[in-house]
C-alpha cells in the first residue's frame, strides 16, 4: 500500500465544523480522480460514517479490514466496529492502538491523499497519529470568534511542535447570507485570517453558514455532491484545491512534505 500524501484536518475546540471540512474536501479531492482515503481518528466521537452515509464496512479481505466507500473516498472509523451507542472509555495505549490499527491493518490500497479528521483538541490521538503516520501537512479549522481563535491556535502550535508543516487556516461559517441577500456576521469575521496572519501560516478560505450543509451531514450527503453550486460547496471545494496545490507544491520543491512510501 502507498500513500502519497497524508493531511490531517484539526481544530482546538469542538462544534467548530472540522469533521465537515475533513468529509467534504476528501469528496472534493474525489471528484477530481485522485484516490481518496478519510481516517476518523476522532475515536470518542466518530461522525464521519453518519456524514458520509455509511454504515458497515466490507468483509476483511487478505486478514486486514476493507475500509467502506462513498463518493469515491474509502473511509475507516471505529463506528464501524461498535454499537452506535457504545462509549469508548479508553486510555492512551488503547487509542493508541486503535490508531496505529487503522493504519497498518486496512486495505488503504494506492492514496494520493489521506484525509485525516482528528478529534478536537491536542491530546493523546494527535500525538499517537503523528508517530504512527509521517503527516504531510495538517490543516486548522476555526470559527471567527475570538475564543475560536484561541483554541485554533493551540491546534496550530501542536502541529508545530510535532513538526507537521502547518498548510494553513480555514475559517467556517463566516457569514450567513439573510433572505434579503444582506450577511450577517453570527460569530463575527476575519479571526480565521487574523489568526493566520498571527501565527505567519497561510489562510486558505472561508465558508459560509448554510443549513444545507447541515441537513447533508445529518443525512449522509455532502454538500459538495448534494448541491456543487452553492456558496458553501464552492469555498469548500475552492479549500480542497488549494489544499491540493500546497501539497504539490511543496513536494516539487523538495520542502517541508514527507513523501510516505509504504504502510503496512
Amino acid at each position: 500500500m502507498a500513500i502519497k500524501s497524508a493531511v490531517a484536518i484539526a481544530s482546538g475546540k469542538g462544534g467548530v465544523g472540522k469533521t465537515t471540512v475533513a468529509v467534504n474536501v476528501a469528496v472534493a479531492l474525489a471528484k477530481t480522480g485522485a484516490q481518496v482515503g478519510l481516517l476518523d481518528a476522532d475515536i470518542y466521537g466518530p461522525n464521519v460514517p453518519m456524514m458520509m452515509g455509511l454504515q458497515r464496512m466490507p468483509p476483511p479481505r487478505d486478514n486486514r479490514m476493507t475500509p467502506a466507500e462513498a463518493y469515491g473516498v474509502r473511509v475507516m472509523s471505529i463506528a464501524f466496529l461498535v454499537k452506535p451507542e457504545q462509549a469508548l472509555i479508553w486510555r492512551g495505549p488503547m487509542l493508541h492502538k486503535a490508531i496505529e490499527q487503522f493504519l497498518k491493518d486496512v486495505n488503504w490500497g494506492e492514496l494520493d491523499y489521506l484525509i485525516v479528521d482528528l478529534p478536537p483538541g491536542t491530546g493523546d490521538a494527535q500525538l499517537s497519529l503523528s508517530q504512527s503516520l509521517p503527516l504531510t501537512g495538517g490543516v486548522i479549522v476555526t470559527l471567527p470568534q475570538a475564543v475560536s481563535q484561541a483554541d485554533a491556535r493551540r491546534g496550530l502550535e501542536m502541529f508545530r511542535q510535532l513538526q507537521v508543516p502547518v498548510l494553513g487556516v480555514v475559517e467556517n461559517m463566516s457569514y450567513l447570507t439573510l433572505p434579503d441577500g444582506t450577511q450577517m456576521d453570527v460569530f463575527g469575521r476575519g479571526g480565521g485570517e487574523e489568526l493566520a496572519r498571527a501565527a505567519g501560516v497561510p489562510f486558505i478560505g472561508s465558508i459560509p453558514m448554510d443549513p444545507e450543509v447541515r441537513k447533508g451531514g445529518d443525512t449522509g450527503d455532502p454538500i459538495v455532491v448534494a448541491a456543487p453550486e452553492s456558496a458553501a460547496a464552492r469555498a469548500l471545494a475552492a479549500i480542497a484545491h488549494d489544499i491540493a496545490a500546497k501539497v504539490s507544491e511543496a513536494a516539487m520543491q523538495g520542502g517541508d512534505v514527507i513523501p510516505i512510501q509504504m504502510i503496512g
